[in-house]
C-alpha cells in the first residue's frame, strides 16, 4: 500500500516504552496517534464481558471486532474530544483495559487471524492528512508497510516488568512484580510465535534497545530519526 501522508511506526513488546514515545512524538509533530494495543485491549474486554473465550469463540470474536464501538477521547458538545480516554460504546474503559487481565485477554484475541484481519482497515483509517504515529506490534510489518520511518523499540523483560509495575502502581492499580515478569514472558512467547503478524522488526526498521536508556534519551533519538526522514 502507499500513503500520501507520512507514517511513523513504533513497534515492540509490552513495556518497551513505545506507547509513551508514540504519544509524545505525535504531539510534537502534530500527527494523529494510533494506539493499536488499545484497540485489542478494548476488544478483549468486550469479548470477556460477553463471555467469549478466544480458544473456542474465535469467529464470534472476529464478528465482534467488526461491529464493536471503540472510541478515543470523550465526545462533548462544547469542546473537542478529550485526549487520553478510551471508550467501549458509552463506557469509559480507560482504566479497565490497563489491568493485567485485560492485557492477557488482548494478547489472546490478537493471536486470532480473523480478528487481525477485521481490525486491519480500522487501523489504516486513522491516517489523516496531517500524518500518523502508529504504535503496536505489526504496524511496520503489516498495517503500514510503506511507513516513512519504522522503529522497533525493545528492552530486557526485567526492565519492562519493572516499568509496567511502576506504571500500574502510579495509576493506583495493584500489581506484583514477579507475576508481571512471568506474564510478560508468556505474552512475548504468544506475540512472537503466533501465525498472524508475529511480533518482529520490519526488515527496514531501526532497532533501539531502551534497557539502559531514559525515556528522554529514547525520545531524542527517535525525534532525530523522524525529522531526518520527514525532511527528505
Amino acid at each position: 500500500m502507499s500513503n500520501a501522508s507520512p507514517v511513523i511506526t513504533i513497534d515492540g513488546p509490552s513495556g518497551s516504552g513505545k506507547g509513551t514515545i508514540a504519544s509524545r512524538l505525535a504531539n510534537l509533530l502534530g500527527f494523529t496517534l494510533l494506539d493499536s494495543g488499545a484497540l485489542y485491549r478494548v476488544l478483549g474486554l468486550a469479548a470477556d464481558r460477553e463471555g467469549l473465550a478466544p480458544g473456542s469463540d474465535s469467529e464470534t470474536i472476529a464478528a465482534l471486532a467488526r461491529r464493536v464501538e471503540i472510541g478515543f477521547g470523550k465526545p462533548n458538545v462544547d469542546s473537542p474530544w478529550v485526549e487520553g480516554s478510551v471508550w467501549l460504546g458509552s463506557d469509559d474503559v480507560s482504566l479497565a483495559i490497563r489491568t493485567d487481565e485485560a492485557s492477557a485477554m488482548a494478547s489472546q484475541v490478537a493471536a486470532i487471524p480473523a480478528v487481525r484481519a477485521a481490525l486491519l482497515q480500522r487501523q489504516r483509517d486513522f491516517l489523516g492528512a496531517n500524518g500518523l504515529v502508529a504504535d503496536g506490534r505489526d504496524m511496520g510489518t503489516t498495517v503500514f508497510p510503506d511507513a516513512a520511518l519504522k522503529v522497533f523499540l525493545t528492552a530486557s523483560v526485567e526492565a519492562r516488568a519493572d516499568r509496567r509495575y511502576k506504571q500500574l502502581i502510579g495509576k493506583g492499580i495493584d500489581a506484583i512484580l514477579p507475576a508481571l515478569l512471568s506474564e510478560l514472558e508468556e505474552r512475548d512467547a504468544r506475540d512472537t510465535q503466533r501465525s498472524a503478524s508475529p511480533l518482529k522488526p520490519a526488515v527496514d526498521a531501526v532497532i533501539i534497545d531502551s534497557t539502559m536508556m531514559s525515556i528522554e534519551q529514547v525520545m531524542a533519538q527517535i525525534t532525530d530519526l523522524a525529522r531526518e526522514k520527514l525532511d527528505r
